[in-house]
């Protein structure tokens, strides 16, 4: 890295990147609120994971959405390692 270019990790981001995830569509049959989860899960640290859910939330979409074996989120990404964090998210907006 340039010496002039200063490394940037952890700077808080928008809301409307965050939003930008609820853009997202699945390209097979998986339900589109499931996708924009996924999606979200894998490019958003646990914090802006927490503000993407309630967005998701406000816009409509279903926290409980399976794909057709049956899966939710909490189903798809529960044996990952750094999955728990975002799992008590979902959790708690479920109620």
């Amino acid at each position: 890295m340039r010496k002039d270019k200063k490394q940037v990790i952890g700077e808080e981001i928008g809301d409307e990147p965050i939003k930008l995830f609820l853009n997202f569509e699945p390209a097979d049959a998986t339900p589109p609120a499931l996708h924009k989860l996924i999606k979200a899960y894998r490019g958003l640290r646990v914090d802006d994971f927490a503000r993407f859910v309630g967005f998701f939330v406000e816009a409509g979409y279903d926290l409980n959405a399976r794909d057709g074996q049956g899966h939710d989120f909490v189903a798809l990404v529960q044996d990952q390692r750094f999955a728990e964090p975002y799992i008590e998210i979902i959790q708690a907006a479920r109620g």
